[in-house]
């Protein structure tokens, strides 16, 4: 099977998938307690006819299949609703707010793999060195720390003691940066988010590609290669690292969801613009709308990173496709 009908089938595979989120999703978020309209109205009350119109304007007098049945119409047709606090589309919100989260995301990810993945290496050459215990009691720590004691403690250190990098925010929209100076202002904020999203992912690769690393360096084309004289770099990232590369590639897709749960605390810790504080100022509001489409949102990138981690399966290792 060529690589684009590897592809294609796992596209195949999605659609039933995406349609159980959509109804589990739905049947959470209506099942939670607490009520939009109350929240709408507020503490000052409001008469029960008001109440009323108002469920019936936001759907919420119907059963509760019925509002199901017309919510996947409505996704079909492209439309997520519109939140019931800020009456904007819901669509709209995730789209202004997700690249903020997918720069954080795809930063973090990056910086992780690469030191990482490094770290296990240099470790796995000479298992038991003083660089190996140095390298794991540093993993082992960076994995144990929760974020948001970690984001915290360098806020406080870093930012306020120091005062080396932002506390919160963006970008700084007093001195109202263009162009190159706006990138590095974006970089210089993002410094302490990513970090500290970063640090528990580069504990768990750093251990696994060592483990992973030390059995593939005892294996014989391994032996082979450095019989044949190549060099100790060749022989790590030619012939041993590739081969070592699909258990790390499986953590990094399978420890997504937790890094969307962590950066929820990370957005609302470093006012980072994110779909997490957004996420988090719906739950706040009671949000129906906006969390079902944050959610759906969600699983859907993590159902696309999921296939792009097969998809790296299938080509480090053609066999997958033909399994």
């Amino acid at each position: 099977m060529t690589l684009f009908g590897y592809l294609i089938r796992r596209l195949f595979y999605t659609v039933p998938l995406l349609l159980a989120v959509i109804v589990i999703i739905f049947i959470l978020i209506n099942a939670a307690p607490g009520d939009p309209v109350d929240f709408m109205v507020g503490e000052a009350g409001a008469d029960q006819a008001v109440i009323d119109r108002l469920r019936a304007q936001l759907g919420l007098d119907q059963p509760l299949i019925v509002r199901l049945g017309a919510y996947i119409l409505e996704i079909l047709r492209g439309n997520l609703g519109f939140s019931y606090s800020s009456g904007a589309p819901v669509l709209a919100l995730i789209i202004e707010r997700f690249p903020a989260t997918i720069l954080l995301m795809a930063t973090q990810y990056a910086l992780a793999a690469i030191v990482g993945i490094t770290l296990g290496v240099i470790a796995a050459r000479k298992p038991r060195s003083r660089a190996d215990n140095v390298i794991t009691f540093v993993s082992l720590a960076s994995f144990a720390i929760p974020v948001f004691w970690l984001g915290q403690m360098m806020i406080l250190v870093l930012a306020y003691h120091f005062n080396w990098f932002p506390i919160q925010g963006m970008a700084n929209l007093r001195r109202g940066y263009t162009g190159m100076d706006y990138v590095l202002d974006v970089a210089y904020h993002m410094v302490l988010p990513a970090a500290t999203l970063a640090l528990s992912n580069i504990g768990l690769i750093t251990r696994l590609t060592r483990s992973s690393m030390i059995g593939v360096l005892e294996q014989d084309y391994v032996k082979v290669a450095r019989a044949k004289g190549l060099s100790e770099r060749v022989v790590l990232t030619r012939h041993a690292l590739r081969n070592s590369l699909l258990p790390v590639i499986t953590v990094i897709g399978d420890t997504l969801p937790g890094l969307i749960a962590g950066a929820v605390i990370v957005e609302t810790v470093f006012g980072w613009p994110g779909l997490g504080r957004l996420t988090l100022d719906a739950i706040n509001a009671r949000d129906y709308s906006l969390l079902m489409g944050m959610f759906l949102a969600i699983s859907v990138f993590v159902i696309i990173i999921n296939l792009i981690v097969d998809l790296l399966y299938a080509v480090l290792d053609p066999r997958i496709r033909y399994q």
